[in-house]
């Protein structure tokens, strides 16, 4: 049986391979399990946007529902607020705070890179935890029939971006999670893959939620995804897992803000 097992590893395609590793990583959504070595590896993040299109589906497919049984507009915001948390397993969110609690502390770059690592969990990154659930919330309340189609936009683009980035900004360091996945990436596969996604991405957001409330968030996606940038290179010499996902977090919030605050005005 053992033997049988190894054999059928072996001859899983290593694009077959790479999603399976995607979904395991990046979510809590059950896939058969996948060596986490070989060919397969450079196509992880390929499929990083295909984790977010299931999630934005779930997203979605939970604002109709709620809809439908009338649910109550605390409960709309609470739970479409954790459902994407509980399919990631909260991993993106762990960079949000890691990274909060770095910038806050005003240290050097060394200092901050540091604070990274540490597995404890300052005051500051429960203070920013906090507000961000509580502007998250406040945003997914707001959302109208019209913009839950739009939703699952947000969770492809902004992971096309992040991945995009991976691969592509400057490390700020040789070891840990951006570092490895980027040294095993097949580069020019991913971006292309990236700028697919993160076209369509745009498109479906455009066409669901309107030219300007789509165009708002869009445009949102793309400042925060340039300050990210900026930010990563002068603070911390480059970009790594936890400011990957922190980026994640916030683009994420702001096209959330941005699809709300169209609404509100066209």
């Amino acid at each position: 049986m053992a033997g049988s097992e190894d054999s059928g590893r072996q001859i899983l395609h290593p694009v077959l391979n790479g999603l399976f590793i995607a979904f395991s990583m990046y979510s809590r959504i059950p896939v058969p399990q996948a060596e986490w070595e070989g060919a397969g590896m450079g196509y992880v993040l390929c499929f990083f946007p295909t984790v977010g299109a299931v999630i934005g589906a779930a997203a979605s497919g939970f604002c109709f529902l709620a809809d439908r049984m009338e649910l109550g507009p605390v409960a709309f915001a609470c739970i479409g607020t954790a459902l994407p948390i509980l399919l990631t397993g909260g991993i993106h969110m762990d960079g949000l705070l890691d990274v909060v609690d770095a910038r806050s502390s005003c240290q050097p770059r060394e200092k901050k890179l540091e604070i990274l690592k540490d597995p404890h969990t300052g005051a500051f990154a429960i203070i920013g935890c906090g507000v961000y659930l509580l502007l998250y919330a406040a945003a997914f309340s707001q959302l109208n029939r019209e913009s839950f189609c739009a939703v699952a936009g947000i969770f492809v683009l902004e992971r096309a971006l992040s991945g995009w980035s991976v691969v592509t900004f400057p490390k700020a360091k040789r070891e840990g999670l951006a570092s490895t996945f980027a040294g095993e990436a097949k580069k020019k596969a991913v971006q292309m893959s990236m700028a697919a996604w993160g076209l369509g991405a745009a498109g479906f957001l455009i066409c669901m939620s309107g030219l300007f409330a789509g165009g708002m968030a869009v445009a949102m996606a793309f400042c925060v995804f340039g300050w990210y940038y900026r930010m990563a290179k002068r603070e911390f010499g480059g970009i790594t897992g936890d400011l990957a996902g922190y980026f994640l977090q916030l683009c994420e919030l702001g096209m959330l803000g941005m699809l709300v605050l169209g609404q509100w005005v066209r």
